[in-house]
């Protein structure tokens, strides 16, 4: 029942773009008649079914847009090198669909000049709250640029705090490269 929720949540992902994870699974475990949380995939499962799906279905679509993301990644990393950024997320993954947000973990105590330089870059963008799963009582400030490419997400970490966060997911990829590293994979 795993194997097909997992499946049927990837099918969603990929043609639907927008939904994260936990919705999706959720959804397909609904559609499928199982709600019991019991049976639910972990988010692994859904990147490998994620995968498989995009290769077999949207191979070419898939390439593009991932290639697409990652310059407009670099592009914004480069702007943005005063702050430490950090490419995370589906574009890093390589799992990149229609509807893939970036997603960019900026290190740096001077928010400040951020925000200033959000301003000078005159690009639309707003601000708002990130919370992660694992300390919801923690709140950091997110800024959501809106590029006509791709919607850029910005979440701000103070610069110590990289060295207290996991390197690696779960099946030993990384969590997050930085600009260099970004670089080797366009």
């Amino acid at each position: 029942m795993r194997r097909l929720i997992a499946h049927a949540a990837a099918r969603m992902i990929a043609e639907d773009g927008s939904l994260d994870y936990g919705t999706a699974k959720r959804k397909a475990a609904r559609q499928l008649g199982a709600p019991d949380s019991g049976n639910l995939p972990d988010n692994q499962q859904i990147e490998e079914a994620l995968r498989s799906y995009q290769a077999l279905y949207q191979a070419d679509e898939t390439r593009a847009q991932l290639a697409l993301l990652r310059q407009t990644a670099i592009e914004y990393m480069e702007r943005l090198a005063d702050f430490d950024p950090h490419l995370t997320g589906a574009v890093l993954n390589g799992t990149a669909g229609r509807n893939t947000d970036i997603t960019l973990q900026l290190f740096t105590d001077r928010q400040k000049d951020l925000e200033f330089l959000l301003i000078t870059l005159a690009v639309p963008y707003h601000a708002s709250e990130h919370r992660t799963a694992d300390a919801p009582a923690r709140v950091y400030p997110r800024f959501v640029i809106d590029d006509p490419r791709a919607q850029v997400d910005l979440i701000v970490y103070p610069a110590a705090e990289l060295r207290n966060m996991k390197k690696l997911q779960a099946d030993g990829s990384p969590r997050r490269l930085r600009l260099s590293q970004v670089r080797t994979l366009v």
